[in-house]
């Protein structure tokens, strides 16, 4: 229980660090954005007398300068930037929370195989039971629901084992699928995002007697690529993660099932365990 809730704790860190992170990125990107105001101001003072025409060309110049941010920004519209802020944050959140939760001393603890091994070498059956059940590892668990069915016969320990085994190996994928779910929605909603796009362009041709500018087709033109180019940012890494951390956590439940298997070989063939 202390170590589930200092993993929770660790994530909420995390979760709050991105979050500052972002806040960061957007307070240097308006400090620029000012510098920058500032520096021009600077720059136009001395100008006095230039021309109307340059003066409208240095002024239209300053306007395409705009920050990449406030472009995306802009782009995306407000309730994009909603839901992929929303999609980011909860994938750094699942992805921290897998990165932890996927640690050998979570599922497969070697300290704890040695001294269990030891409990079991010098009979002290009570003692590894107590051991295994303290431990908040799969591997622990595992063995302690093992050694508690002992006393019914191998076969019901052994099932009793797997069944724990499973039950442990089922919260494991819920929660690493969060992962596959960010890495699924995120490119429907960039591909939601260049469908909702099109539309806007196309609406501009539909409503204009003459040819519209480009101008007035860069918004939507511009979500439409937007949106796709952020969904696939999102979805790319979210699927990486899955099938990286979805194969440690297999390769650690194979370890712990052959290690559990072992350790409880030495009680095959007898009617009752020892009592715990």
């Amino acid at each position: 229980m202390r170590q589930g809730v200092l993993n929770s704790y660790r994530a909420s860190v995390v979760f709050g660090l991105m979050i500052l992170l972002v806040a960061g990125v957007f307070a240097t990107d308006y400090l620029i954005s000012g510098g920058s105001a500032f520096a021009a101001d600077e720059a136009e003072a001395p100008a006095a007398d230039v021309p109307a025409d340059d003066a409208a060309v240095d002024d239209e110049a300053a306007e395409m300068q705009e920050s990449y941010l406030v472009w995306f920004y802009k782009a995306l519209g407000l309730k994009y930037v909603v839901v992929f802020l929303a999609i980011s944050f909860t994938l750094v959140a699942f992805f921290v929370m897998n990165l932890l939760v996927s640690r050998r001393d979570n599922i497969c603890p070697l300290h704890l195989v040695e001294a269990f091994e030891g409990h079991l070498n010098e009979k002290r059956y009570q003692e590894a039971y107590e051991l295994a059940k303290a431990d908040e590892s799969l591997l622990g668990q595992v063995l302690a629901s093992g050694l508690a069915k002992l006393s019914t016969g191998y076969d019901n320990a052994l099932a009793s084992m797997q069944e724990t085994g499973q039950e442990e190996s089922l919260k494991l994928d819920q929660r690493l699928s969060v992962l596959a779910l960010v890495g699924t929605i995120a490119p429907m909603f960039g591909l939601l995002g260049t469908v909702d796009g099109m539309v806007a362009s196309f609406q501009v041709i539909a409503r204009s007697s003459t040819t519209p500018k480009p101008s007035e087709l860069a918004q939507g033109i511009s979500m439409a690529l937007v949106t796709t180019l952020i969904g696939l940012w999102l979805a790319i890494p979210a699927i990486l993660a899955f099938n990286l951390l979805k194969n440690r956590q297999q390769k650690l439940l194979l370890e712990s099932g052959i290690i559990s298997e072992n350790l409880m070989k030495r009680f095959q063939g007898v009617s009752s365990g020892p009592k715990t």
